[in-house]
């Protein structure tokens, strides 16, 4: 295919630079998932890997939701889907991507589409207590919470770093149970 899109700011083997092959690897991750997948969050993935650059992965959804292989799940949260014509796509063209990079995308979508669920379900507040900043991590069962943990933190940044890391962690919960009640 014809090599017409920017490396993912690396020229590793595996990164993808033709925007049909993009074009492709988006439709087969949404299709494998079958859930609502955040954009931002496909893009930020692909290009971390070093699949794809983040932009060229923005582009590529604008222009499958054009072509109606994408449709906008939830406008506010920033999440689509593949349509039946995505999905055809997917399943005609996906043996044109290597299995490598089909297998490094899927499980790179997993771990994003975990956080994305993880950050449905937990509060993040940062509060000023005395001049010291606080965040808040409360985990949620049911919309009910049933956890929570207080930090002080440097500034905004640390406290963002460590909120990510908290969505990041799924085992975080059992981990902490586990500590306190052996």
């Amino acid at each position: 295919m014809e090599k017409d899109a920017m490396p993912a700011g690396n020229t590793n083997i595996g990164t993808l630079v033709s925007t049909a092959e993009i074009r492709i690897l988006i439709c087969y991750l949404l299709a494998a998932i079958g859930e609502p997948v955040p954009g931002q969050m496909l893009a930020n993935v692909l290009h971390y890997e070093g699949l794809a650059n983040a932009f060229e992965v923005t582009d590529a959804i604008e222009y499958l939701i054009k072509g109606g292989q994408l449709q906008v799940a939830d406008e506010q949260a920033g999440t689509y889907l593949v349509t039946p014509n995505g999905k055809n796509i997917a399943d005609t063209l996906k043996t044109s991507l290597s299995m490598t990079i089909r297998e490094r995308a899927y499980v790179a979508a997993l771990k994003m589409q975990t956080q994305f669920k993880n950050a449905k379900d937990n509060d993040f507040a940062v509060t000023k207590e005395d001049d010291r900043l606080f965040l808040t991590c409360t985990a949620k069962d049911g919309g009910k919470p049933f956890m929570s943990v207080k930090l002080l933190v440097g500034d905004h940044d640390q406290a963002n770093l460590i909120k990510e890391k908290f969505l990041s962690r799924t085992d975080l919960y059992a981990k902490i149970m586990e500590l306190i009640t052996k």
